[in-house]
């Protein structure tokens, strides 16, 4: 028995774990690392089944080729990448950039590889980035690029210090995203100087323990949120002082809000005026406030309206730039790139002539894009670390055009049902059998980074991705096999030299070769990294990324115990993001450096967005949804044992295994439906079998079911909601194209 540091991979928080490894290699107990910066020993019941992900009978072993009759053999990693790079080149050749696009690029605690995946598109000339990001967030950071000049701008909210918390459309005892999220509940709820409010239309595990819970219609968020910001104004509970000092357009803002129907849009949202006005004024009159949303309000009508109404909340206040308010942070690994339409030439998409936000396309175009583009239409995807047969909507959509494409390449830990479609399925090694990290290091003003250390050896023949795409790079001759300078410095260039040799000389070698330089995440690879101990090449980058960052923030980092100039400092953070198990505190800002990290060059903030403006104008005109389908589905519910779809083996739940479908008891006896009944869930899109689970929270009219299930494992049928079925990819943001995936008109019919 042996322990190891590490940390968890199924959700934003990557909480510290230490794992007992038998010697099978099973992992016999997890517990949380104290040791950890940031999760300090917190964990969650999720965490603790992760022996499931790590030793399943669905992992993939070695690299696969699907024949004409669709079953696969085993080919050597040789095989398999030279005939990829050939059809790859062939395509490009051919086609142009525009007929490669990548899909995926890592889960939520598999962020390396995905700069390695990011040289493809350089090689193959494409632009066409599309990951699940695009399907949730890109809402929210067209807003920040807005607000705050630049689209990596993005916010965090200290919850652990705010008098004052606002949850809307979020459930953090479920879904976490807060620093020890049942910690930090119970302790806001334990003081009684503090207020917790929650908006959802489902009484959650959070809203039971919120002092007002707003259970509102679904997808009302922007009527609730415009008329709580009327309020605010109108009784001169505005910070005026703030906004004068560090906003500009407020006029526009005001004169928009003060048009706002107070009473109609609260009785749309169908909620108590009286406890929206309590919301209001407490939230506007508290010393420091707050604001967390999530998918609630970011899979729903008004997506991206939403997302400017929310931030206004915290703005027009003055909770911005404080302890207990929102903040901006900064980042150590560039996760978000900002692709400003207005500013920048930009790649649109063929056939919806949609421009990326942050570097990203929606996945809801996708499907359009490979079968409707024409001559400029998408034919070859890498799929990375993702699975949009099942998590993107509209499955049938998804799987009618990934069957058309030319090549389609998965790369994953498993034969997902994506991958069951590909050409080529290459194993990647799972998460704790290679160097990992995550790019959510969201924390302000104290930032910590957790560069995960394999605890064991690669199954079968798997490869980590970064060697996989750097060895497909060196097929298609894009980059040599080796680079003798760089590595001979590498080799013998002493440590305390803080690595000055070997960047100065990598540096003059992309300068001398500028047709190296989109693919230096690779060369960095394969020549400082084979030098670095214990195997940990696939960091090798982080290097530069450290030195940037001391450049930028060298007095965060001073402040953080690094010892240095800025020259030096960064060698230092990396030498140390190395040598931890688990992770370090790379940054310590104080509150007012949020103004430094505004990128308008006056460093204000733009309230007014003209866009937003204008759909604000027009909510008074939107109508409900067709009477045909009575029921609001909300699909993909977070609950205590559904994760993401890296847990294959569905025997790692102990409860809710089918993914039931929860109904109000009210709701059932109309429909004469017993609880535990199997019923089908039908909207325009297609139709469900499902069971049902009787839930009182569950607002009338509504329903919910989760996340995480329609998997086949082991060849066997799928068990519980592929939820996409139901889903349209037409359903979806007309600004970000965010499908409404909280929003699904359905009906319910007993079998």
């Amino acid at each position: 028995m042996r322990s190891e540091k590490t940390a968890c991979i199924l959700c934003s928080r990557n909480c510290g774990l230490t794992i007992d490894i038998a010697d099978n290699g099973h992992f016999s107990k997890i517990r949380g690392d104290e040791d950890h910066p940031i999760s300090k020993g917190y964990i969650c019941q999720k965490a603790a089944r992760l022996e499931y992900y790590q030793h399943h009978e669905d992992r993939l072993q070695y690299p696969l080729k699907r024949l004409d009759d669709g079953s696969f053999v085993r080919v050597s990693w040789d095989e398999a990448l030279d005939d990829i790079a050939h059809r790859l080149i062939q395509i490009r050749e051919q086609h142009g950039g525009n007929a490669f696009a990548t899909a995926g690029g890592g889960g939520q605690g598999n962020h390396l590889g995905g700069a390695y995946l990011s040289q493809l598109r350089a090689a193959m000339k494409s632009r066409f980035n599309y990951n699940s990001l695009g399907q949730e967030k890109t809402g929210d950071f067209w807003v920040n690029g807005r607000l705050f000049g630049s689209q990596t701008c993005h916010t965090t909210e200290d919850v652990e210090h705010a008098d004052f918390v606002l949850f809307i459309g979020c459930n953090p005892f479920q879904a976490h995203g807060i620093p020890n999220a049942r910690d930090t509940l119970k302790e806001i709820r334990k003081n009684p100087h503090r207020t917790m409010v929650v908006i959802d239309p489902r009484r959650t595990e959070t809203a039971k323990q919120a002092d007002i819970h707003l259970q509102l219609k679904p997808s009302t968020d922007a009527f609730l949120m415009s008329a709580i910001l009327a309020l605010i104004i109108r009784a001169n509970l505005h910070d005026r002082d703030f906004i004068a000092q560090h906003c500009t357009g407020y006029e526009d803002v005001e004169k928009a809000l003060l048009t706002i129907p107070i009473e109609e849009y609260v009785a749309r949202a169908d909620v108590p005026l009286a406890d929206v006005e309590r919301v209001a004024y407490g939230f506007a009159k508290a010393k420091r406030a707050c604001v967390r949303i999530d998918l609630g309000i970011q899979h729903s009508l008004n997506t991206t309206l939403n997302g400017y109404l929310e931030k206004l909340l915290y703005l027009i206040t003055g909770n911005f730039g404080i302890k207990g308010g929102n903040n901006l942070h900064a980042f150590l690994l560039p996760i978000l790139s900002n692709t400003d339409e207005r500013k920048k030439k930009l790649t649109h998409s063929v056939y919806h002539d949609m421009f990326p936000i942050s570097g990203i396309l929606p996945p809801s175009i996708m499907p359009d894009e490979i079968l409707l583009a024409g001559e400029q239409r998408i034919r070859a995807v890498i799929v990375d670390s993702c699975n949009p047969l099942l998590t993107w909507p509209d499955t049938a959509a998804f799987d009618n055009a990934f069957r058309q494409l030319e090549l389609l390449v998965v790369v994953d830990v498993a034969l997902t049902e994506t991958a069951r479609l590909a050409h080529y399925v290459l194993p990647a090694a799972s998460q704790f059998e290679k160097w990992e990290c995550t790019g959510f290091n969201l924390e302000f003003p104290r930032n910590a980074f957790h560069l995960r250390h394999p605890i064991l050896p690669a199954l079968g023949e798997s490869l980590p991705e970064p060697e996989i795409y750097t060895r497909l790079l060196e097929k298609m001759r894009i980059i040599p096999r080796t680079f003798p300078l760089l590595s001979r410095i590498a080799r013998y260039e002493p440590k305390q030299s803080h690595y000055l040799a070997y960047t100065t000389a990598l540096f003059a070698t992309l300068a001398h070769k500028k047709h190296w330089q989109p693919y230096a995440v690779s060369i960095l690879y394969r020549t400082l990294g084979a030098n670095l101990a214990h195997n940990a090449a696939a960091a090798a980058f982080i290097l530069p990324l450290a030195i940037q960052f001391a450049q930028e923030h060298h007095e965060a980092m001073q402040r953080a115990g690094f010892k240095g100039n800025r020259i030096t400092l960064g060698a230092a953070l990396f030498n140390a993001i190395l040598e931890q198990r688990s992770g370090v505190v790379f940054s310590e800002h104080r509150y007012s450096d949020v103004w430094s990290l505004i990128k308008n060059k006056d460093r204000r903030i733009y309230l007014a967005i003209p866009e937003m403006l204008a759909e604000l104008n027009a909510l008074a005109q939107q109508q409900p949804h067709p009477s045909e389908f009575p029921f609001i589905l909300a699909a993909g519910e977070r609950r205590s044992y559904n994760a993401n779809q890296i847990y294959r083996d569905p025997a790692w739940r102990k409860v809710d295994k089918e993914g039931a479908l929860r109904i109000h008891p009210a709701d059932a006896a109309r429909l004469n439906i017993q609880e535990g009944e199997q019923i089908r869930c039908r909207s325009a899109q297609g139709e469900l079998r499902v069971m049902t689970e009787f839930d009182e929270g569950m607002r009338q009219g509504c329903v919910s079911l989760p996340h995480g299930y329609g998997l086949r494992f082991r060849h066997s049928e799928a068990l519980g909601p592929a939820l996409n079925l139901l889903t349209a990819s037409t359903a979806c943001d007309p600004f970000s194209r965010t499908p409404y995936h909280k929003y699904v008109p359905v009906s319910l019919e007993k079998l």
